[in-house]
Formats: C-alpha cells, sequence, structure tokens
C-alpha cells in the first residue's frame, strides 16, 4: 500500500510537471468573485518550475540520474563525484556500489531537484551527460552527502570545480572516521 501511495504520488507529481511545462491549450483565467467586496479577482495561474529544476525519473547509479527537464527525459553525470560501478558491463559490481546505487534511489527517485552548472567543467561530458550538480530539497547537495557517507570519491575530471575544496574536505574526513569505502574490511 505503501508503494502504491508514493507511485500514485510520483505519478501526480510527473503529470503536474508535464502540465507546467507543456500548458494547457486554451487555458483560461477564471475571475473569482470577492463576497465581501464584490470584486473579481484572477485565480492565479500556475507557477512553472524555475529553471535548473526537474523530476529525477531514472536512478542509473550513484553518480548518472536521468531528469525530466522542460519535458525531455536528460541524462545527467553529477560533478565532482565518483561512486563505485554497478553497471558498467566491462566492469564486475564493484565494493560498495549497490549502497551508493540505493541510497541515489532512496534520496532522488521521483524527486524535484535543483540542478546547477559548472562553467569550469563545460555543459557535457564525452558521452552527452549533462554534467551538473544535484541539490535536494533546494539546499541539500546531493554529491557532497555521497562522499561525507563514505559511497562516493572526490572526483576532479579535469579542471577545478567550484565545490572542490569542500568535496576533498568532506572525502578525507570520511577516510579519518573510517566511513563507507573506508570502513575497515569494507572491501574484503
Amino acid at each position: 500500500m505503501r508503494k502504491l501511495k508514493k507511485y500514485f504520488i510520483s505519478l501526480l507529481i510527473t503529470c503536474f510537471v508535464i502540465f507546467l511545462v507543456k500548458g494547457i491549450e486554451n487555458f483560461q483565467i477564471i475571475p473569482n468573485q470577492d463576497v465581501l467586496s464584490g470584486k473579481s479577482t484572477p485565480t492565479p495561474s500556475p507557477t512553472p518550475l524555475p529553471k535548473g529544476e526537474g523530476i529525477v525519473t531514472k536512478v542509473v547509479d550513484g553518480d548518472t540520474i536521468h531528469v525530466n527537464l522542460n519535458g525531455q527525459d536528460t541524462t545527467i553525470r553529477i560533478i565532482g563525484i565518483d561512486t563505485p560501478e554497478t553497471v558498467d558491463p566491462r566492469k564486475p559490481v564493484q565494493c560498495m556500489g549497490k549502497a551508493a546505487s540505493n541510497r541515489a534511489k532512496i534520496l532522488l527517485a521521483g524527486k524535484a531537484v535543483y540542478l546547477e552548472s559548472d562553467p569550469s567543467q563545460g555543459d557535457k561530458d564525452k558521452y552527452g551527460r549533462l554534467l551538473r550538480y544535484v541539490f535536494i530539497d533546494g539546499s541539500d547537495d546531493y554529491g557532497l552527502g555521497a562522499i561525507e557517507e563514505g559511497l562516493a570519491h572526490e572526483y576532479t575530471y579535469d579542471e577545478q570545480y567550484k565545490y572542490q575544496s569542500e568535496y576533498k574536505k568532506a572525502e578525507q574526513a570520511a577516510r579519518n572516521a573510517k566511513v563507507g569505502l573506508w570502513a575497515d574490511n569494507a572491501c574484503n
């Protein structure tokens, strides 16, 4: 029953996003009557999602997701992190890969996220995926949290990036605390 409720809520959110993105043909504002003054006031139209927001439609693994942006399914590679592999056909499932992937599914699947670009990293990677930071509830940095929990490495592809210093400090703290990947016997 709980899964059905979550599915129904996700479906409603997705429909609402599609409504906001595509709009409704012949949409009319129907005036409301203010009972006390007798004046009509327009019904406010729905507010579209701010630029950079979308709904997560699929979690590939701990560092790659699909997001509905402007009605398009878009693949996002999260900047600054690298999680153990779970879906690369050239590699076996790596230590803590399933945990990182499950964390992403729990935190992101069906949720509204804010995506932030970083000009230092370019718009897309060599596979055509958008490069973005992912924020949950407008402020929780998903990538930083994955590093803090020991489920991701700090990852610098080529150039220094906006949150690099913070991510490196988080990885060092996770290593020192022996969390996740850094725990004794975690990958034996």
